[in-house]
């Protein structure tokens, strides 16, 4: 089983949540709204608010944990769907999982995603 992480731009949820809708065996989706910064940050004059602290960029997280054969579907889908061309596009994370409880009924492993 792989745990796939993907941060988008906020504005290509629509398109990247309808892309993956289609995918047959999917077993479900989880949708963060983050903030954070990357390599490409705004200019220092802008990078300190008033108050000393770091200004983020909104950002929104999917979060999904799917069998290893739908793994690559997944992973192409948000990067085709999510792609702008532009900085702060985001990024995508496969995270290999060991083992699922579905806390309802108790199934473990595949059978609880």
């Amino acid at each position: 089983m792989k745990e796939i992480k993907a941060i988008i731009q906020p504005f290509m949820l629509t398109k990247v949540l309808t892309a993956l809708h289609k995918i047959e065996g999917l077993p479900g989706v989880t949708i963060s709204e983050v903030k954070g910064f990357g390599k490409t940050r705004r200019s220092k004059e802008k990078e300190l608010s008033n108050e000393g602290i770091y200004e983020f960029v909104p950002k929104i997280k999917i979060e999904i944990v799917v069998r290893d054969e739908l793994a690559e579907t997944v992973v192409n889908t948000i990067q085709e769907n999510a792609h702008t061309g532009n900085p702060g596009d985001g990024k995508i994370f496969v995270i290999e999982v060991s083992n699922v409880v579905k806390i309802r009924t108790n199934e473990r492993g595949e059978e609880a995603i």
